[in-house]
């Protein structure tokens, strides 16, 4: 069985090569051949030694994602659908802007967290995705769009880790496929253009910071830990006291000087100008320790089994006008490619669920959101049970 060279960073490519046989220069002309230019027959890479070529006809292969479909919407986004076997399907998208190209990467068939607000969560949990199904997204997406737009220029510019999954969950995948993304010899992209958001998995945002620290995106969506355990679940495990230390650590190693909260606005759930009250003395303690964030507000994007709407667009601009005031930077994102289920919270891909999330997240659309008078704000809860 030959070896998919899409599952190495620079490093990992340079240790099979010397396996072969070869010296670590050859790694990196090889690096260059997949990543700089989409080649995936050894006989095309025209300054490898012959000898080396065929070593990797018998050693290795370069193994793209079989595509299941293509969707444009009118705005220009595009949503890919890629086979990842045995049933299961992920989606990554495309969204062009005037100064910049995005591609939304998935790292995983469907997501454990079970989010309420998110299609991806309602679907289940199948696996993690390999280093190379991850990269094999950035290195098609890059590649078909240069020939789309007849280009040898750089087309995506900036990474982000918020399709299906949560990337903090499938570390050692993640951390590979970063760095291939960073290096100057694959992707050359800056630390400041890859993200990584995360609902909150605390450990591991403090590992990243050591391992390869970008930028970060943290998907808070509540202001105090009663509600948060209800939308994000991963909360019960790492309340937002912990969460808030957690950034403040990553911002003495981030590429960026803030942490981007996420904020996604559910109608009379969330939305509430007693809400921004909070979410304000949140961050405001917190910044008294070293927090320095910025608010993406997000309006959400409905699906049948959510049980959520959407907050009317009144009151994102009240909430968001309110934190500003605070002296809060607050933005709100501008709904993308929802013609084609593509925006935030839509992707859902097609998986095989080992989780039985569907039937555990049907029991919880019944539940009371807890008011805000039960709730206390001063002191940080200790009712978690203790980390692994």
């Amino acid at each position: 069985m030959t070896t998919n060279l899409l599952e190495f960073d620079l490093e990992g490519l340079a240790v099979f090569c010397e396996g072969l046989g070869e010296k670590r220069f050859r790694a990196t002309q090889l690096f260059r051949w997949i990543h700089q230019r989409g080649a995936a027959d050894f006989e095309h890479m025209s300054d490898l030694a012959k000898s080396l070529r065929q070593k990797l006809l018998s050693h290795a292969h370069v193994a793209p994602l079989p595509l299941i479909s293509q969707h444009i919407s009118a705005d220009g986004t595009i949503k890919w659908l890629f086979d990842v076997g045995d049933g299961n399907a992920i989606e990554s998208v495309f969204i062009p802007e005037d100064d910049r190209g995005t591609l939304c990467i998935s790292s995983q068939a469907g997501c454990a967290v079970g989010c309420r607000f998110c299609s991806t969560g309602h679907q289940g949990f199948s696996r993690n995705l390999t280093t190379g199904e991850i990269l094999a997204q950035l290195w098609f997406a890059e590649h078909f769009l240069r020939q789309h737009v007849k280009t040898d220029e750089r087309v995506i510019s900036n990474v982000v880790m918020m399709g299906m999954g949560e990337p903090l969950q499938n570390y050692s995948a993640l951390v590979p496929a970063l760095r291939a993304m960073l290096d100057d010899h694959g992707y050359g992209l800056s630390r400041r253009r890859v993200t990584v958001s995360t609902s909150g998995v605390v450990p591991m945002i403090e590992r990243l910071s050591g391992d390869c620290p970008v930028a970060l995106a943290v998907s808070l969506h509540a202001p105090f830990d009663a509600l948060r355990d209800n939308l994000v679940p991963l909360n019960r495990k790492y309340p937002l006291d912990e969460l808030m230390q957690a950034c403040i650590g990553y911002l003495a190693h981030a590429p960026r000087d803030f942490i981007t909260f996420e904020y996604c606005m559910l109608d009379g759930v969330n939305d509430q100008p007693e809400h921004a009250s909070a979410l304000i003395d949140l961050v405001q303690r917190h910044a008294r320790q070293g927090l320095r964030c910025k608010f993406n507000l997000i309006p959400f994007n409905p699906f049948p089994a959510s049980g959520l709407l959407r907050s009317p667009q009144t009151r994102v601009q009240a909430f968001a006008k309110q934190l500003q005031e605070a002296g809060l930077v607050t933005t709100v994102r501008k709904t993308r490619g929802d013609d084609i289920d593509a925006a935030c919270g839509q992707l859902a891909g097609d998986v095989k669920d080992r989780t039985q999330v569907q039937s555990r997240m049907a029991e919880q659309r019944t539940l009371n959101w807890v008011p805000l008078s039960a709730v206390t704000f001063s002191e940080p809860r200790h009712d978690t049970k203790p980390k692994n």
